[in-house]
């Protein structure tokens, strides 16, 4: 992940490195890849070559990074002890460009053709090239022009194919995230659905159809797991959002990362969707007993059977409230007097998403200066950052829901 050794702001792009058997429980494993004279270190994507088709070793892991310099170019590190320390590849850079945006290189395993993909983000399109041996890239194809939003520069692209629920369909989704143009102003992550033939991606819907993967205002630079267990594709995202990532009322720490969560797709009303449930790493880190008392860090499941007001609040009169109208099919959630607002005109909002039909169970994370609320079945995500002076101590849900709380260790 991008990290600052030296800073709590956005300097010193370096790689740190954290490891977890639970996706929950992280710890940090210093920082393996440093800035050198090409540049400062951006993000990227590693995967195990496992076929030794780089000629790095067997089962090396290989790293793809955006050099930040005079350019942005790609270079590659590789490490044979299981990604605890990298070299730096000697041939650096391998792919250069003239282009000023030119970065966060995704590259897969791609069996359907037998070689390696990369997609790349490139002004507002993305890049796709192919490869045999992770050094010498072929340019295959471009996509983005006049597709989905553009109201900013496209970043951390990732590509990946899923089944579509309760068919027997398979289809490709693309993940652009996008700052500014989001939802609600500001950074988010917008997708399209399509076909890849490892050479060209097609997106199945209009032009002019925007897809949204969160429609929280702290939901940025998501990026995926490839060649998880069980074919699972696990998503992690920054929560913060670039209109005031670097003025939030906060010391040595700029915003955590996202709960872990699962994609899928969904059929809606002729269009696919991306589906986002948290992971069941989630569920199994759980405290045994629920109770109605919130904790510092707990997941609060509200069960539904139509319209219901949830609101947080402490006895400050801090407050963040949550709206589902079954009828219009919607949610949002009002963060406008959640505590400390005052720091940036951008920060109090009220942020509202589509449901794509009923929801019957919200999961809702809340942490010290987070609340994700997820719709169990994944139809609908958003994530929002709050600072409340005092922790929410208090629940209320008006209308059809019943709730309990779960602690989250």
């Amino acid at each position: 992940f991008q990290y600052n050794p030296y800073g709590s702001q956005w300097e010193n792009m370096t790689w740190g490195h954290s490891t977890s058997t639970d996706l929950v429980h992280w710890k940090f494993q210093g920082a393996p890849i440093q800035p050198d004279a090409i540049g400062t270190i951006f993000s990227g994507s590693a995967v195990v070559d496992k076929n030794n088709t780089a000629g790095l070793g067997k089962g090396a892991v290989v790293a793809l990074y955006t050099s930040a310099g005079e350019n942005q170019t790609q270079s590659m590190a590789y490490s044979t002890d299981n990604g605890k320390t990298f070299t730096k590849y000697e041939g650096n850079p391998i792919i250069t460009s003239n282009v000023p945006d030119f970065r966060d290189p995704h590259m897969f395993w791609n069996e359907d053709i037998k070689k390696w993909n990369m997609i790349m983000a490139v002004g507002q399109h993305m890049e796709i090239y192919s490869s045999d041996n992770l050094k010498d890239w072929k340019y295959e194809s471009s996509f983005g022009e006049k597709y989905g939003n553009h109201g900013g520069v496209w970043e951390c692209p990732d590509l990946m194919k899923m089944k579509v629920r309760g068919t027997d369909k398979e289809k490709w989704m693309l993940i652009c995230n996008i700052n500014p143009g989001g939802p609600s102003g500001g950074s988010a992550t917008q997708y399209f659905v399509g076909d890849f033939d490892g050479h060209k991606f097609t997106c199945e819907s209009k032009p002019e159809v925007t897809k949204w993967m969160d429609y929280g205002k702290d939901h940025y630079a998501t990026v995926t797991f490839d060649n998880a267990p069980e074919g699972r594709r696990v998503a992690i995202a920054w929560m913060s959002n670039w209109q005031y990532a670097n003025q939030v009322p906060t010391q040595q720490y700029r915003s955590g990362n996202s709960i872990p969560r699962d994609l899928g797709l969904f059929e809606y009303k002729g269009e696919t969707y991306c589906s986002v449930v948290p992971s069941p790493e989630m569920t199994a880190a759980r405290s045994k007993k629920a109770g109605k008392k919130l904790t510092e860090s707990c997941e609060m499941v509200v069960n539904l059977k139509g319209n219901a007001t949830i609101t947080l609040s402490n006895d400050k009169g801090e407050k963040v409230v949550m709206n589902y109208d079954a009828k219009a099919e919607t949610f949002s959630m009002d963060r406008t007097k959640s505590g400390k607002v005052d720091f940036s005109k951008d920060f109090a909002a009220v942020t509202k998403a589509p449901t794509y039909g009923n929801i019957s169970q919200l999961r809702i994370f809340i942490d010290k200066s987070s609340i994700e609320a997820l719709d169990a079945d994944g139809k609908m995500s958003m994530t929002n950052l709050v600072f409340p002076c005092k922790p929410y101590n208090k629940v209320t849900v008006k209308g059809k829901g019943k709730y309990q709380v779960y602690d989250i260790k």
